[in-house]
């Protein structure tokens, strides 16, 4: 039966939420600065509320807009929208343009919508709007199908292709339809990216941190078994994973991501969910635990519930799937050049991996030039530590001006963007 849905729009301004965005090239990743970044309200596109201007790290200014009540997400009541929706267009000389449609603003937090430009060839004009997406609703509120249940642990014969060990994947391929519509879009997707997108996509980013991390612990652990059974391709297929919600997750191109789940992410990426004496990734499944019932599997509503009364992430993971239930880290991160050492690196260090990060930082310095370049010695000084700030400046870290595990990786993952040729796209 259709729902009397009630939007935001509808009610009194009742809270803000953040937005700002982040424009680079598709090629390599660099920032673009200067370009033009406008910004309405979905219900109302006619009128312009902000205009902005990315500065030199290709990044605009985060500005407060209209949110509802924070209450809406923090409840199941499905009856009005817990977040406002607004759209962007982006343009820049030399650029295709860029609009998006549906861009989600939860209250009292950040959404940060990225923006890859795809360089104009010169046959083309300029001022064309050429790229265009729709958000489409967050799983909580909109009508997807239920997933599918299957076994959480896969059985794994020895005709089948299996990795040997789990691996961190650089890119996944997610098929945005259902395995056999073959008319569906592939894309290419950083392994994070992919994570925050969905994770993003299916939960509410207002809820407490631990709910957070039980769910981007469930869908990483069940990404990596994807990953790890080769599940896709062992059937004939030629991606990783699904956008369909009745066989995997929801992924949705180029949706905007959260502050609260990008820094979870970005902090707990390595981790997946084990059983004992069990080598793959567990299948975590779930549901809504409102509109959809799931026995033996963790619930959204009911995790969110759980952070709320404190549990922690590992707690609310057990109180669904069973008390023997672990969190694992995989040993080996694809698509990066070097391993965090394993200890933070600060002023007084010496050794080769800071040598690395040195070589690292240099280059990325020559996309973002707000980093000073370093002396590559191999000796963490006062300069060292100075460039790693302005870089956890630039991309909203913690201004430590040491090199913990997230640093590590942030730095390794934007050094592989923009030293590439070009990127996957």
């Amino acid at each position: 039966m259709k729902r009397d849905i009630v939007y935001p729009a509808q009610l009194e301004t009742q809270s803000l939420g953040g937005l700002k965005v982040n424009v680079t090239s598709l090629l390599q990743s660099r920032p673009i600065k200067d370009a033009t970044v406008t910004i309405s309200a979905t219900n109302n596109p006619g009128t312009v509320l902000e205009q902005l201007t990315t500065d030199i790290n290709g990044k605009t200014e985060e500005v407060q807009l209209s949110a509802p009540n924070i209450d809406l997400s923090l409840t199941p009541e499905r009856q009005t929208q817990p977040y406002s929706e607004y759209d962007i267009t982006i343009t820049s000389p030399g650029f295709e343009g860029f609009s998006i449609t549906g861009v989600q603003v939860l209250p009292t937090i950040t959404a940060v919508q990225p923006a890859r430009l795809i360089p104009r060839s010169d046959r083309q004009g300029e001022g064309q709007q050429d790229v265009a997406y729709t958000i489409g609703p967050n799983v909580l509120f909109g009508d997807y199908p239920p997933k599918i249940a299957e076994a959480e642990i896969k059985p794994v014969e020895s005709n089948e292709i299996v990795l040997s060990q789990v691996v961190i994947p650089e890119f996944v391929v997610v098929h945005d339809g259902t395995p056999k519509n073959n008319n569906a879009e592939n894309y290419y997707v950083k392994y994070k990216d992919y994570i925050k997108n969905v994770a993003s996509s299916e939960i509410y980013a207002t809820w407490p941190e631990a709910t957070i991390q039980a769910n981007v612990l469930a869908i990483m652990s069940f990404t990596l078994n994807r990953v790890y059974t080769e599940w896709y391709r062992n059937k004939g297929y030629n991606f990783t994973i699904t956008s369909s919600t009745a066989y995997d997750h929801k992924f949705i191109p180029n949706r905007n991501i959260y502050d609260t789940i990008d820094n979870i992410v970005d902090t707990i990426f390595s981790n997946y969910l084990s059983f004992p004496n069990v080598t793959q990734p567990i299948l975590t499944q779930y549901c809504d635990g409102r509109q959809v019932s799931c026995p033996n599997w963790m619930t959204q509503w009911g995790s969110k519930d759980l952070g709320t009364q404190g549990l922690s992430a590992i707690e609310i993971l057990r109180s669904f799937y069973g008390q023997s239930m672990y969190i694992n880290t995989a040993d080996e991160i694809s698509g990066i050049p070097s391993s965090w050492p394993g200890v933070v690196l600060e002023i007084g260090s010496r050794s080769e991996k800071v040598r690395q990060l040195q070589n690292q930082i240099n280059v990325i310095a020559g996309a973002y030039p707000l980093i000073p370049k370093v002396s590559e010695d191999g000796v963490y000084g006062e300069r060292t530590s100075e460039a790693v700030s302005v870089f956890q400046r630039i991309f909203d870290m913690p201004e430590t001006g040491t090199v913990d595990f997230k640093t590590w990786y942030k730095i390794s993952g934007i050094y592989v963007a923009v030293s590439r040729i070009a990127e996957l796209s």
